[in-house]
């Protein structure tokens, strides 16, 4: 008899808690906001500026590559999302151009509802190739760059009652992985920013979001860049991208983004394989730390002095059979990723 009251108050508090969070979702509603996506050009930025307008929400794309950007706002215009899209090229880098950037889209919207920080970049490879600059590169664009546009933001957000911030970190901001040390280091600092500001903020009406993603169908992996053995750096990487098991489809990943978001929740963790290994590293660090020994183990060792060279996978040849990165190579397609063939 215990065992069943036991399962019903399980039940009940689980329904009770279900119904809260759909009635927090539908309360903020993205119909009319504005939302900066950083990365906005291409891959999740993208997907989720799709979505964006979909709902009646407006998007202002922030990205370095001009044509990219153009390609963007023609793929949201055959959409029906080109009146509520405003590009602005920008090279997250240089704290001058934020600035610009953020003024440019407030003086365009006149306001701004949510932040989306999910610019990045993917640097592969043996730590014997990586240099200090590939370390403060990852570090000024993971780091830096969205300090600088939450220190803009932050004010105008004030003023305007509250607001949404999403950083978009990684499961590598939680737990390392070999041959992604400038990534890891960088996304563990953007994780421990956007923790310690939640707090602080949500006393101005402001939700922050952390979101630790695993592997995404993005198809970025064509963007990634790899030092050491190139072709087989690349191979392992596009494989996992592509995986089915281990990596979510970047429409559903969207979704499940824009949901968190609009319920203030603080923080999403996304894939089955992410939510594992960091539930492991959390309990059983040293165990977790055993078992990445091994898997660097099984990844490629370092290269010639020509290893140290940067080179983007639509460089390079690919190694494993077409079936394995399938999935991954249609989402390049689909998502703005790709820029020349592999070979």
């Amino acid at each position: 008899m215990n065992v069943r009251v036991l399962l019903c108050v399980v039940v009940f508090l689980f329904i009770v808690w279900l119904v809260l969070r759909l009635i927090r979702t539908a309360r903020y509603s993205l119909r009319d906001k504005v939302v900066l996506i950083t990365g906005g050009s291409r891959g999740l930025g993208l997907v989720l500026a799709r979505q964006i307008c979909a709902a009646g929400g407006k998007v202002a794309l922030i990205a370095r590559d001009a044509e990219e950007l153009g390609r963007a706002k023609a793929d949201l215009a055959q959409r029906g999302g080109a009146p509520n899209a405003f590009a602005v090229q920008c090279d997250l880098l240089d704290t001058e151009q934020i600035r610009s950037a953020v003024r440019q889209i407030i003086d365009h919207f006149g306001k701004m509802d949510i932040l989306i920080n999910c610019a990045g970049i993917i640097e592969v490879g043996p730590l014997e190739h990586m240099a200090r600059e590939d370390f403060d590169r990852a570090m000024r664009l993971h780091f830096w760059a969205p300090f600088e546009l939450i220190s803009q933001i932050v004010p105008e957000m004030r003023t305007w009652g509250g607001g949404r911030i999403v950083n978009i970190s990684s499961i590598g901001g939680k737990v390392a992985v070999p041959h992604l040390a400038p990534y890891s280091a960088s996304k563990f600092a953007l994780t421990g920013f956007s923790d310690a500001i939640r707090a602080e903020l949500a006393r101005d009406n402001i939700h922050v979001t952390t979101v630790a993603p695993g592997m995404m169908r993005t198809g970025s992996h064509v963007n990634a860049k790899f030092k050491g053995k190139h072709d087989a750096e690349f191979g392992w990487f596009a494989a996992s991208a592509g995986a089915p098991l281990i990596s979510m489809n970047a429409d559903r990943a969207a979704r499940k983004i824009l949901a968190a978001c609009r319920r203030g929740q603080p923080s999403l963790t996304l894939t089955f394989a992410a939510r594992t290994a960091i539930f492991g590293n959390a309990l059983f660090p040293n165990l977790t730390g055993y078992w990445m020994k091994i898997v660097n183990r099984f990844l490629p060792g370092a290269g010639n002095d020509e290893g140290n060279e940067l080179r983007a996978g639509s460089q390079l040849h690919r190694l494993p059979p077409w079936w394995l990165t399938r999935l991954a190579d249609r989402a390049t397609t689909k998502n703005n990723e790709e820029r020349g063939q592999s070979l």
